[in-house]
């Protein structure tokens, strides 16, 4: 059967990964070892033979897409709007993850997919719809392509729920269900799944040539 297939690989690990100081979201750079796992990781992805690549336009994405993409001179690249959600507002700016957790929570627990913390933040159910309209996107591509996209953890495993999980309307249950999803089965650095659609559903692939695997730790 023909089918549309997307490997979806979260970045690298990040300075606000590993505890640093980030100034926003967008910019939010590779630490050392996330450069390496990008590295370790091109020759596995530029062997999917993609038709094309779709990158979030973040800085961490897009740096961990340049090692594959070198591999891949020909193949068209594309910035699609699969930027990490943003829950807390710019003036969280400066801060590190773990300065920001406790309003983190209190955001989950609040449970209202309608909130917006304020600029620059959006709502959950504003980030569902954004999933929802990558995934309309998807499904007008031609069957038979292989899709590569560089993205972000909350917005794959969304991804892989709505998939999964069959989820209709965001409710603060729907929401509090993705909260305890996330928290129980993250993706981590440089790793991700694959999907399919085959013109009437969408499926998770598996194996994925995409699941986590050890990555060599530079030389500092």
């Amino acid at each position: 059967m023909e089918e549309l297939v997307i490997h979806c690989i979260r970045h690298g690990q990040s300075v606000a990964n590993a505890g640093g100081v980030s100034s926003d979201a967008a910019s939010i750079p590779l630490t050392e070892l996330g450069h390496a796992q990008a590295r370790a990781v091109s020759a596995r992805l530029a062997a999917t033979a993609p038709d094309l690549v779709i990158c979030s336009p973040f800085s961490r994405a897009r740096q961990t897409a340049e090692p594959t993409l070198a591999l891949l001179p020909d193949v068209p690249v594309e910035t699609w709007p699969i930027e990490e959600f943003t829950l807390l507002a710019e003036r969280w700016g400066g801060s590190t993850m773990e300065d920001r957790k406790p309003w983190v929570r209190e955001y989950w627990q609040k449970a209202d997919p309608d909130y917006v913390d304020g600029e620059g933040a959006e709502s959950f159910a504003a980030f569902i719809g954004r999933i929802r309209t990558t995934m309309e996107k998807l499904e007008t591509l031609p069957s038979e392509k292989t899709i590569l996209a560089f993205g972000h953890c909350q917005f794959f495993l969304a991804l892989r729920w709505l998939i999964t999980q069959g989820i209709d309307d965001i409710t603060p249950d729907a929401m509090q269900a993705f909260y305890a999803y996330y928290k129980h089965d993250p993706i981590p650095n440089a790793s991700g799944f694959t999907a399919s659609f085959d013109g009437r559903a969408w499926r998770i692939k598996t194996p994925s040539v995409l699941a986590s695997q050890p990555y060599p730790t530079p030389a500092f």
